[in-house]
Formats: structure tokens, C-alpha cells, sequence
């Protein structure tokens, strides 16, 4: 396997430094830049595999530097948002963030969370050529889906959530097994993560005839994908 590119993008200094050499000890390859609007042009560029993104940046802040990526680029996006700030977590998650890590925070807990990510964006091997239900089709060797022919504008978290929910149409599947799958680790108490994502799907499949979600919630359970 390819080493990982990695972008780093934190108007912190001393921290880019010190995360940089963590990594790049882990094996991964990495740029690094302090202003937003840099990080933005390289997140677009298709030369990384993932980016790192502070919430908090001047001039331009990391969600909207999140925004701006979006636009152009899928490419999975991991927040570093301010300890507590459950407001800035959801709303990146909205955007199109894949996952989220609280500062200040371990580097061995985000590299951890880094592997996560591109361990499912980079799970291929084995995996069914298609997943059909109903309208929708999963495509999981070439990490895209479509809803009655047409794409699904899906980040790699979204992409991983549906396709496990699609596995599965028709039976419900648990908040924590969601979470293993999609995020790789245990449901946190209070973590929204999930909720935020399948939210995010839900408005991009639309309603049934009958006016109901396509993604069911289970009380006390989870999330279950109408068998069609």
C-alpha cells in the first residue's frame, strides 16, 4: 500500500510542527500550512489523501474552509474542534466532515482516528461489486452509490453509513455497530456523530411515497435502511 499523504492545516505553529513529526514516524507522508485559504487550494488539489482541519483559524475559519472544500473535493476531512464544543463538532459533521477529534488531543489518538478513516476508504478487497436495494445501488469497490440512477453526493463516512445500512435492508443495525463500521470506534455516550450523518443521508434520499424517511429509527436501537 501507498504511504498516506496527509495535509495538516492549524494557524498553530508549534503544533503543525509537532504533529508533523509524529506522523511522518507513523509513515505518513505530510504538508503542512498556517493559512486557510493555502489549505484549501491543496485540499482541492487531489495530491493528499486526507486532511486535517482546525475548527478554529483566523481570517478564515476551519468551517468555512470546510465549506469551501466541499464544494470541490470529497476528500476525507478530519476536525480538530475546541474541547466541549458540541456546536462546532455538528456543524462540521454537516458539512461534510467525516469525523471529529477534540483539542487538545493526543497524537497518538488521531493518528488512530486517521487510520480509521482511510482503512474504510481504502477497504476494497473482497467487497460485493454492487448492493441493490430498491432505487438504491452500492457500489463498493469504486466508493460510490446511486439513488434511482442518479448519483449520491455522499462524504466517505456517509458512504461507508449507507453501505452499511444497505447491507442490511430491512433489519435494524445498532448505533455502536454503526459506529464500529463507519467511524471505527465504540459509541461514545453523547456522541451525535452518527445522528448527524444519517441526517445528512436522509435529506439526500428524500421521502417514501407516503411521506416516511427511507432510513428508519429503531427506539432504543438504531437506524434501519426500508427494504424495498
Amino acid at each position: 500500500m501507498t504511504t498516506a499523504r496527509i495535509l495538516l492545516i492549524d494557524d498553530d505553529v508549534e503544533l503543525l510542527v509537532m504533529l508533523k513529526s509524529y506522523l511522518e514516524r507513523e509513515e505518513f507522508a505530510v504538508t503542512t500550512t498556517n493559512v486557510a485559504a493555502t489549505g484549501v487550494a491543496a485540499a482541492v488539489s487531489g495530491d493528499h489523501d486526507l486532511v486535517v482541519l482546525d475548527v478554529m483559524m483566523p481570517h478564515m475559519s476551519g468551517i468555512e474552509a470546510l465549506r469551501r472544500t466541499r464544494m470541490l473535493s470529497l476528500i476525507p476531512v478530519l476536525m480538530l474542534t475546541a474541547k466541549g464544543d458540541n456546536a462546532d463538532c455538528i456543524i462540521g459533521l454537516e458539512l461534510g466532515a467525516d469525523d471529529y477529534v477534540p483539542k487538545p488531543c493526543m497524537p497518538r489518538e488521531l493518528v488512530a482516528r486517521i487510520r480509521a478513516i482511510l482503512r474504510r476508504t481504502r477497504a476494497v478487497e473482497g467487497a460485493p461489486s454492487v448492493i441493490g436495494s430498491g432505487l438504491l445501488k452500492v457500489f463498493p469497490r469504486q466508493r460510490r452509490a446511486e439513488w434511482g440512477g442518479k448519483p449520491l453526493d455522499l462524504n466517505s463516512t456517509e458512504f461507508k453509513l449507507l453501505e452499511a445500512l444497505a447491507r442490511q435492508a430491512g433489519h435494524p443495525v445498532s448505533k455502536n455497530a454503526l459506529s464500529e463500521q463507519t467511524l471505527g470506534r465504540a459509541l461514545a455516550r453523547f456522541d451525535r456523530s452518527i445522528d448527524v450523518h444519517v441526517s445528512s443521508i436522509r435529506r439526500k434520499l428524500g421521502t417514501t411515497p407516503d411521506g416516511r424517511s427511507w432510513i428508519q429509527t429503531v427506539v432504543r436501537h438504531g437506524y434501519q435502511l426500508l427494504e424495498q
